[in-house]
């Protein structure tokens, strides 16, 4: 049992668990995720870890209401625990000293395992410059958190109701024609999102990194239901990634695979797709399995 240490609500439909987790807090590095259940017939759900506190014996998950397993999870409160949590699993985001200038861009909650991969590419010593995207300022998680650990902190909104009105690869877009030198862009977000990156950054060359989140069960490799095709080979996400290089995904077999069970979760009751949370439109470019 893992209890939650702490429960923030960080904008409608998102919230942040401190969960006391010593053993996965001593081993986590960025980039890494955990699978957890709530109770015995509950679904095992991959998130990445949003930040870990080796001292206090604590990781930090981040995570959005969109269905049945997310909206019980939710439900839990300061005190109470989850049953089952596994970790830190995948590999490590590559880090390492003068790498030169990274972007690191978050779309949506995808701004928070984005965290401690800026964190660490500071601490290293390196030039980070970050971009957050969200579809208005109300839902725009974590922007002090970023200031903190980035030189610079371009912030873009759909609506326009704060920062650049526009989507992440707006603010990128400017900075290449600035022309700011580019070592390597890493993305979480959304599927679409990190697909619109990897176009913007090809004619350049610039080498782009995204982190896929596809259908997991065992997060062993075993199960296979993670399977990515990365160039002319398929790869398992959980133990060959989740980090990938973004010229290389197949990302049209990635949202077909998405939607695998887009039957059953149009059956769960009051669902919430999380596309048409974040602005997106239905249809080819939504990856939500729910239509």
């Amino acid at each position: 049992m893992f209890k939650i240490l702490k429960k923030q609500v960080l904008s409608p439909g998102v919230l942040l668990f401190d969960l006391e987790a010593p053993r996965i807090a001593k081993k986590a590095e960025p980039g890494q995720f955990v699978i957890l259940r709530v109770n015995d017939e509950g679904e095992r759900v991959p998130l990445t870890i949003a930040d870990f506190n080796r001292e206090k014996g604590t990781i930090t998950i981040i995570f959005q209401e969109v269905g049945a397993s997310t909206q019980l999870l939710g439900a839990l409160n300061e005190g109470e625990s989850i049953l089952d949590l596994v970790g830190p699993l995948g590999k490590k985001t590559h880090i390492e000293p003068d790498m030169g200038t990274i972007v690191c861009i978050g779309g949506g909650i995808g701004v928070a395992p984005v965290y401690p991969i800026a964190r660490g590419l500071k601490q290293a010593g390196n030039k980070v410059i970050s971009i957050m995207g969200a579809k208005s300022k109300e839902i725009l998680i974590f922007e002090d958190e970023m200031k903190a650990v980035s030189d610079e902190v371009y912030v873009t909104t759909d609506d326009g109701s704060y920062g650049i009105k526009g989507f992440v690869t707006t603010a990128l877009q400017q900075l290449i024609d600035k022309g700011v030198k580019i070592a390597e862009v890493i993305a979480i977000g959304p599927v679409v999102m990190m697909r619109s990156v990897a176009e913007a950054t090809r004619p350049y060359g610039i080498p782009t990194v995204v982190s896929l989140n596809p259908i997991m069960v065992d997060g062993t490799g075993m199960c296979g239901g993670c399977r990515v095709q990365i160039g002319n080979e398929s790869k398992f996400a959980c133990v060959d990634g989740p980090e990938f290089d973004a010229h290389q995904v197949d990302f049209k077999g990635l949202m077909m695979r998405q939607r695998t069970y887009k039957t059953q979760e149009a059956q769960e009751k009051d669902h919430v797709c999380r596309c048409e949370q974040q602005g997106l439109t239905k249809g080819a470019d939504c990856e939500c399995q729910s239509h």
